[in-house]
């Protein structure tokens, strides 16, 4: 170890803090920036940048709706062959609409599916642990699609409706569209009937309670009953 080394076993713990590192760009492998471009303009993504030099490199950046990370692909930008980037997650609310909506786009996707043996969702079409439907119970993290771009990059929608424990901050909830903050509601609704039925009387403290269900979902912690 050098002298400018810190371990930080033995460095004073009053002078470290955590540096916040924001995954913000994933950059995927394309053969054609334009053909890549008019793709996920079609799909609805927002344009963040096109840029291009003197020297050959063009740098593009998409967003996808409701998204806090994005995409870039260009010229000069990755030595990984067009069509490598696999299993990169989408996360949405409802699969099913999702699967509809992008189908609608003329993007290639697959019909909804659910993992027959853990990991089945990596592997390809064919595979006979890919089950046709979605999750049987309709479990958060259960349910998949996936999205091919034309250079074959493929893209994982899994439908997330309740986080696990200790995966956000409890402080804070936020919803990535209107169609996401719609559905925690509608979940809302269905078990505040179903807690009213419990205690046999209408609540009318219904605001507080659902607030309280779709922040404690949002965190996975424990549901208001």
């Amino acid at each position: 170890m050098s002298k400018t080394d810190v371990n930080p076993r033995t460095a004073d713990e009053g002078s470290v803090r955590s540096v916040d590192l924001k995954l913000e760009v994933v950059v995927i492998p394309v053969a054609d920036v334009d053909r890549s471009k008019a793709y996920y303009e079609g799909l609805g993504w927002r344009l963040d940048a096109d840029f291009g030099f003197d020297n050959g490199f063009r740098v593009v950046q998409f967003t996808p709706p409701g998204s806090g990370a994005s995409i870039q692909f260009g010229t000069k930008i990755t030595t990984a062959a067009p069509g490598t980037a696999q299993g990169l997650y989408l996360v949405v609310s409802d699969v099913e609409a999702a699967r509809a909506q992008l189908a609608a786009l003329g993007a290639d996707v697959t019909d909804v599916f659910h993992p027959g043996d853990p990991g089945a969702q990596f592997e390809g079409a064919a595979s006979d642990t890919r089950l046709e439907g979605p999750d049987d119970k309709r479990e958060s993290y259960g349910s998949f699609a996936v999205v091919h771009d034309p250079d074959g990059n493929a893209w994982l929608l899994q439908e997330v409706t309740m986080r696990f424990p200790g995966r956000t901050n409890q402080n804070e909830t936020t919803y990535a569209s209107i169609a996401d903050l719609a559905g925690a509601m509608r979940r809302a609704s269905v078990a505040h009937g179903q807690h009213e039925a419990r205690t046999g009387q209408a609540d009318a403290n219904w605001p507080d309670w659902y607030a309280a269900y779709m922040v404690a979902e949002e965190a996975g912690t424990a549901l208001p009953e």
